[in-house]
């Protein structure tokens, strides 16, 4: 028997949350930044994505874990330093526009930017972004931006992913094994990441033109998180290390941020995308765990 409890709840601060439970997982979603801050299939023993005890849930604030979405821009703006990091629409307000059970007792959710005078401030040609999420067995995200307007835009975008692991020094990730990177540690030089990578510090890298997927292996979960992506050709792996941690605020209390590592599916640099006018781009993600 398929069972399905959605309902629509609001914090003391005024945001509202989608909270969503079928047979195969229980997630929670903010409406404002479309943002997926909780997902956990009831198959896995231990929580996959990773959400800071000390998130800041107001109004116009990012919350830290979870999946953001950055979008049009992924880190600073282009030409004006005074914008958000990582664009506007995990800030802002999105509409609920439908709800579905699916056949196979997965719930999918539809939810479409609201066009508030910030964001058009901040992106003034017309466009619809819509962001569609399958709470299932896995987690799957597809953002789809439509250009409305009579000339072509340029966006980066990516989920700025946090999953859940045991400890940075007991993981490893695979999968980008012979991509390029830049690395923001090192000037931002270019090389190739000739094997698995494992963590001894900060690390902040972007790897381009790579659509590989990526496993995140976890020797002491006895898991691994793969993270399957689709039109997306930049992967980001980030960690802040202590010392930034600590510097951040909202990373939880100490050493919370042993627990996490970001890999996100991307599009950014020179992987930006062109959108013609009456024409869609479509980024897509997907979680899944395995335990052995």
């Amino acid at each position: 028997m398929t069972t399905e409890a959605i309902k629509v709840t609001k914090d003391s601060s005024g945001l509202e949350f989608i909270e969503i439970q079928n047979n195969f997982a229980i997630a929670k979603i903010a409406l404002q930044g479309g943002h997926v801050v909780w997902w956990r299939p009831k198959s896995s023993a231990q929580d996959v994505l990773w959400l800071s005890s000390n998130s800041r849930y107001e109004k116009g604030r990012s919350i830290r874990g979870g999946v953001p979405i950055c979008w049009p821009w992924f880190g600073q703006h282009p030409t004006d330093g005074t914008y958000c990091n990582h664009g506007f629409a995990r800030v802002i307000p999105w509409k609920l526009e439908k709800t579905t059970q699916l056949k196979n007792g997965a719930t999918k959710v539809t939810l479409k930017m609201l066009p508030t005078p910030e964001a058009l401030k901040q992106l003034t040609y017309n466009y619809e972004l819509e962001l569609t999420i399958i709470v299932g067995d896995t987690l799957y995200l597809n953002l789809k931006t439509t250009n409305l307007s009579n000339n072509p835009f340029t966006i980066s975008e990516g989920y700025h992913t946090y999953f859940y692991i045991s400890d940075i020094k007991n993981i490893k990730i695979t999968g980008l094994e012979n991509a390029v990177y830049t690395d923001k540690f090192e000037n931002f030089n270019r090389e190739i990441q000739k094997s698995s990578i494992s963590f001894d510090g900060a690390f902040d890298r972007v790897y381009s033109n790579t659509s590989n997927d990526c496993y995140i292996e976890d020797e002491i979960f006895n898991r691994v998180i793969t993270v399957k992506k689709s039109n997306s050709n930049s992967t980001v792996v980030w960690t802040p290390w202590e010392e930034i941690a600590k510097k951040m605020g909202d990373m939880g209390e100490k050493d919370e941020w042993r627990r996490m590592v970001c890999v996100e599916t991307a599009n950014l640099h020179e992987n930006s995308v062109v959108i013609y006018p009456s024409l869609s781009h479509s980024i897509a993600t997907e979680y899944s765990v395995q335990e052995y």
